[in-house]
């Protein structure tokens, strides 16, 4: 075929045609390259968002895990990278992300909660920010801060007991401003509030089983719209902190544990209870731990635990969660199990360690380690770091075969979890906040500005 380009008419007509087409291709590449941009964005920002090292209670999921760091089993002063002093007092863990580590403490005769942000390296005080909590009757071993936050790359969220009641805010890593509040009326406890909420990707999921009403609450981490609330049956107050299931080829699941529901399974996207077994006849404090197909979590009262359970949840959505063992011998009531390979290990209340085979739960070994212990035990590389209430801190072998721990005074009481993060093991008493590992050292102690 010949085209004749002399023709006015036809040579317009091709001319529009190549301009049409040129504007196609433009908007179909321009569409596919914002396509590809957007996922690009999207991918950043979900890493960012879980760019925290250390996000929740006890790390990653709450499992307690964090690679080896360069820390003696015992140290002096002058091993400390920093210190700092808190004000009032406090047994929240710290959370870190990128180079920021925020911290809690409360003073009841001021009615005010403290979250400070401080650089993680050089203990360098960034921001504080004073929120209104008025005095709660609480035992003895609780405090104004024992809720430990979450933090991921943008904001950290905090849960506390204002003058409306149970709340959760967030707050701007940048300058400590208040970026949303949600108010979740009133917390009936007989031990008073304690709490800890855990982010999921972009999901913060807030605990709530009371004395009063009860339920489980998610909200969209950026600007706290709720997603959906799963109502709980009410009765004795859980201080456990969630964790969550990811099986592979299936759905993720919220874990949580109360006397009241036992362990239950909810789904992570709408709330719905997949399953449920009925496990705890008393408190449950310390948090369950995924430890491959088996969930662990203990229950107690008084001064140590009652019991602690395998559960298997189910294989199918219709399936049925399974009771692998129960452990009722020195089993803890408050701090939290944690496992390395095929090994469980447990400290009990009234200082008490054992290490048990994790498929089955056989002891291998039962040590008095001395002195109680209130925090939680944490694997830094092949060792457990745990702090006694009296402010020690234990390292622990985590093996087979017990070998005898180092300790190290800290010089104040202490309920807290050590947190682990840029190299560093960050450490918590009452007041004071230490920081150890790596070479760089600072001399003296960092005051509260």
């Amino acid at each position: 075929m010949t085209i004749n380009t002399k023709h006015p008419s036809v040579l317009q007509s091709i001319r529009k045609f190549c301009a049409n087409l040129l504007l196609i291709l433009r908007v179909s590449v321009s569409l596919w390259f914002n396509t590809f941009l957007w996922a690009v964005v999207c991918l950043l920002l979900c890493d960012s968002a879980n760019a925290a090292e250390w996000p929740r209670f006890r790390g990653p999921n709450g499992e307690g895990h964090a690679p080896a760091v360069e820390v003696p089993d015992k140290w002096t002063e002058q091993d400390y990278r920093w210190k700092a002093d808190l004000p009032g007092i406090g047994h929240s863990s710290p959370v870190i992300s990128g180079k920021l580590l925020v911290v809690t403490s409360a003073e009841a005769d001021k009615s005010k909660l403290y979250v400070l942000a401080y650089d993680a390296q050089s203990g360098q005080r960034k921001w504080q920010t004073e929120l209104e909590s008025p005095p709660l009757r609480m035992h003895a071993r609780n405090s104004g801060a024992t809720s430990t936050p979450a933090i991921d790359a943008a904001q950290v969220y905090v849960t506390g007991i204002g003058p409306k009641g149970y709340f959760v805010v967030a707050l701007s890593l940048a300058d400590g401003h208040e970026a949303w509040r949600k108010e979740l009326g009133p917390f009936a406890a007989q031990h008073g509030f304690g709490p800890s909420p855990i982010l999921h990707r972009d999901t913060l999921i807030v605990p709530n089983d009371q004395d009063g009403e009860s339920f489980v609450l998610a909200l969209d981490s950026a600007t706290g719209k709720e997603r959906w609330r799963a109502a709980r049956r009410s009765g004795r107050a859980s201080y456990s902190a969630p964790c969550v299931y990811e099986p592979a080829g299936r759905k993720p699941e919220l874990i949580l544990t109360s006397p009241d529901n036992g362990m239950t399974g909810l789904d992570m996207e709408t709330g719905n209870l997949n399953w449920s077994l009925d496990v705890f006849p008393e408190r449950t404090v310390g948090s369950p731990v995924v430890a491959g197909d088996l969930i662990l979590a203990n229950c107690g009262k008084g001064n140590g635990g009652h019991s602690l359970v395998a559960v298997r949840p189910p294989l199918t959505p219709d399936g049925k969660a399974e009771l692998v063992y129960t452990l009722t011998n020195s089993v803890p009531y408050v701090p939290t199990p944690v496992v390395r390979d095929n090994l469980l290990f447990l400290i009990h209340d009234m200082g008490l360690a054992s290490c048990h085979e994790l498929a089955t739960g056989k002891r291998l070994w039962n040590k008095r380690l001395g002195g109680n212990f209130s925090g939680s035990p944490v694997l830094v590389g092949d060792r457990l770091f745990a702090m006694t209430n009296d402010g020690e801190v234990v390292v622990l072998a985590a093996e087979r075969q017990f070998k005898e721990p180092t300790r190290t005074p800290l010089g104040q009481t202490s309920r807290a979890t050590p947190a682990v993060a840029l190299g560093h093991i960050y450490l918590r008493t009452q007041s004071k906040l230490f920081c150890l590992g790596g070479a760089a050292k600072v001399a003296g102690n960092l005051p509260v500005p």
